[in-house]
């Protein structure tokens, strides 16, 4: 099983794929910043868990993806809602609780789906979306499509017992899943090195013949290539397959942790040695772009749309008394 995949891959992109990749990461940052000015405002109620740090994973992951590929993830959602193409107003609404949201209000940060971006949640309890995730494999599987199902969660939920249950289920059948560990070095306040007995988690398939490999997560190029072998993998009849990204999240586990646990010195410098967006950015004067006003006119463009997304989530009425009657299933 190799431990590094940027060992491995020669590790370029054109100048027109890193502006992509850069816009997408982007648009998850200034969008979480926002989500994160809404909720100290009283605007966003519940829990909040931001993707701040993390942006590289998903995008990465969303460069190889073919149509009718599905995303599944844990609670901290927002930033793979967006790299898949979900409108940021109907993510920014949901969070605000209002019926222009992806769920009607009802669901909130934790809770939002797409069927038409194939995307099956956001989903708040600990671990539990991980056999839905090896359940939709075995749906792709079942029906003969060359599907494969991205199934997220932290390097907290890898300690929960229904991890190894669907890990077996998917080797037995050779079911086309891909497991991508958010490493992001603390499960809630934890250390990995306070909860693991074996820190490298891309070996939990270990059991039972599942291959894995550890990706540089701050790196959306590293991922992207790690993205390719591992659904590829799956994609052709090989049975799933684990990545584990080794990122990092600079805000608290949610918007009520004030993570004392870990210094300020630890998060500030990896935003300044290890950001994934500033890593891009320095791709691209690798590749001869140098075009700071450029840069900046994209962002000016991101802080737009998420700008129009804030505005709709709080001008969106709230859901009608009669929703509280409707989708639901016992």
């Amino acid at each position: 099983m190799p431990a590094d995949a940027s060992a491995k891959s020669n590790l370029t992109a054109s100048t027109d794929e890193l502006l992509q990749y850069y816009r997408d990461m982007l648009l998850i940052r200034r969008f979480e910043e926002r989500a994160g000015q809404l909720y100290g405002m009283g605007h966003i109620g519940g829990f909040c868990h931001l993707y701040i740090g993390q942006e590289a994973v998903v995008v990465g992951m969303e460069a190889v993806k073919q149509e009718g590929d599905q995303t599944i993830t844990g609670y901290r959602d927002h930033g793979h809602m967006l790299a898949c193409g979900m409108d940021a107003k109907g993510v920014m609404a949901e969070l605000t609780g209002r019926e222009g949201g992806y769920s009607k209000g009802k669901g909130g940060s934790m809770h939002m789906f797409s069927k038409e971006k194939e995307f099956y949640g956001g989903h708040g309890i600990v671990g539990a979306q991980i056999p839905l995730g090896v359940g939709l494999g075995f749906a792709n599987r079942y029906r003969d499509e060359k599907k494969v199902s991205l199934t997220y969660f932290g390097d907290g939920a890898s300690n929960q017992g229904q991890v190894f249950e669907a890990m077996n289920m998917a080797q037995l059948w050779k079911l086309p899943v891909v497991f991508i560990i958010e490493n992001n070095q603390y499960a809630m306040g934890t250390s990995v090195t306070r909860a693991h007995s074996d820190t490298h988690l891309y070996r939990r398939g270990a059991a039972f013949g599942i291959p894995g490999m550890e990706v540089d997560g701050m790196d959306v190029l590293a991922v992207r290539e790690a993205a390719r072998e591992a659904v590829d993998h799956a994609r052709n009849g090989d049975g799933p397959y684990i990545l584990e990204m080794k990122t990092y999240r600079y805000r608290g586990h949610s918007m009520s942790d004030p993570a004392k646990y870990r210094s300020r010195e630890e998060v500030d410098d990896i935003r300044e040695h290890n950001d994934p967006i500033k890593r891009c950015e320095q791709r691209l004067r690798d590749n001869g772009f140098d075009d700071q006003d450029a840069l900046k006119e994209i962002d000016k463009e991101i802080k737009a749309v998420v700008k129009e997304a804030a505005d709709f989530s709080l001008e969106s009425p709230e859901p009608e008394a009669s929703e509280l009657f409707t989708d639901i299933y016992a």
